[in-house]
């Protein structure tokens, strides 16, 4: 819990009572290595907190799968438009190791907007962040080479590359495996 008590005090300006209250309507959510959090075209209604482990987002698209993200301790995880306006979701969320989350269901969270008088401040700037990573991750896609993409993720979390199967990551950056393995080859010789 103090993981996340850490990341929402960092980026949240919110007061200890009301970060402790927040943190109280997390529960602990464990899944072993291939569980589903979320299958696709299921209603999500929670929100987790990942405290250790890798969770794989994806879906299926032209009878292949895509992995939209895979996302690893101190993120949170959710099918966002499934959990706010309550449609079928549109992604699987599986664990790719074993998990350790927080998990909140939609009815507590958007119960914190009575116990705490800024929730809806802080939901606005958690909504926000999670768009501007989204911005972030579209520009990238946009902007840079194959080759500088993978340049980015191996210096922003070098670690996926030794407990992911590389086609989810070869995936995840737009690229083909056959593509992904020639950049590889090229950078380290």
């Amino acid at each position: 819990m103090h993981e996340l008590n850490q990341y929402i005090s960092t980026y949240f300006p919110v007061p200890p009572q009301d970060l402790e209250e927040i943190a109280r309507q997390f529960k602990p959510l464990t899944l072993k290595k291939d569980e589903f959090f979320l299958k696709e075209d299921q209603y999500c209604n929670r929100m987790a907190f990942i405290s250790s482990g890798l969770l794989r987002i994806y879906r299926y698209a032209d009878g292949k799968e895509v992995t939209q993200w895979i996302s690893s301790a101190g993120y949170f995880v959710t099918d966002l438009a499934s959990f706010v306006f309550e449609t079928p979701g549109r992604w699987n969320i599986q664990a790719l190791t074993d998990c350790e989350l927080y998990s909140i269901d939609r009815k507590a969270y958007l119960g914190l907007g009575t116990s705490i008088p800024k929730w809806a401040e802080l939901d606005k700037l958690f909504i926000a962040r999670c768009f501007i990573m989204l911005e972030e991750r579209v520009f990238t896609h946009l902007h840079l080479s194959a080759e500088a993409r993978y340049q980015r993720l191996m210096e922003q979390s070098p670690e996926l590359f030794n407990l992911v199967p590389l086609q989810y990551l070869a995936s995840m950056m737009g690229m083909t495996p056959e593509t992904l393995s020639r950049i590889r080859a090229k950078m380290i010789s």
